[in-house]
């Protein structure tokens, strides 16, 4: 079965252009050019990915892609954001928003269509984890972790996490006390693919600290080498 992705973008040709290349590589396509039609869309469906331009005319992209995270019902969901801005604040701030890749205008679609693939692959995880490491892992009274059913429990409350969080997360915690380097987190997640930065490991350690509330004392920065799960 084709995997659907939902492109957002009110700039037809390039939309047009996405599209195309898209379905080129198998993929099911979902073209829309606001965030309202957007909103509708998912309304009734769920896709695999979606593919989102920061400078929509009648919504702000950070704020679509802030709301998505925020819904139980789309926080898994990649988020590719597509946009002329290339500044690594924009990079950064989307990042923190639970964004999982981030390519600027303009851009070679088969390139973009790499991305969409490697996020996928990314995405899809949390299937291997359930898989490969199914044993559940509890940190104390503090935190609970079940590979299985990509659930995160931080003192007795759920947590929502994106796959590329839960990954972190749960390579941590699985060798509780190890110290793991960035450049070894980076490995984990993403292998040879490298699309990100150092600095893109820090965006998603902070952002699963602000997730799991008092819990987060668990997660230590060993200053100059990287992060590990100690209680």
């Amino acid at each position: 079965m084709e995997k659907l992705v939902v492109v957002v973008d009110d700039e037809r040709d390039i939309l047009e252009l996405v599209e195309l290349h898209l379905k080129r590589s198998g993929f099911n396509v979902k073209g829309v050019t606001t965030g309202a039609e957007l909103m509708r869309f998912l309304s009734g469906t769920l896709p695999e990915l979606i593919i989102l331009d920061l400078m929509l005319p009648d919504a702000d992209g950070f704020e679509l892609c802030k709301q998505l995270k925020g819904d139980e019902r789309f926080a898994r969901v990649p988020v590719i954001m597509l946009t002329a801005r290339g500044e690594e604040t924009d990079r950064v701030l989307g990042l923190e928003l639970g964004a999982d890749d981030y390519v600027t205008k303009p851009f070679s679609p088969r390139e973009l269509v790499a991305r969409v693939k490697a996020v996928l692959r990314r995405s899809g995880g949390r299937k291997e984890e359930g898989k490969e490491g199914g044993k559940k892992i509890r940190i104390g009274k503090a935190l609970f972790i079940d590979p299985s059913k990509f659930e995160v429990i931080a003192n007795g409350r759920k947590v929502e996490l994106t796959p590329t969080e839960f990954r972190i997360l749960h390579l941590l915690a699985g060798k509780e006390g190890w110290v793991f380097s960035r450049s070894q987190i980076m490995n984990h997640l993403w292998g040879d693919e490298k699309i990100v930065t150092d600095r893109t490991i820090d965006v998603h350690i902070r952002h699963i600290r602000e997730k799991l509330g008092k819990a987060a004392v668990l997660i230590k920065n060993i200053h100059g080498i990287g992060y590990k799960i100690e209680r």
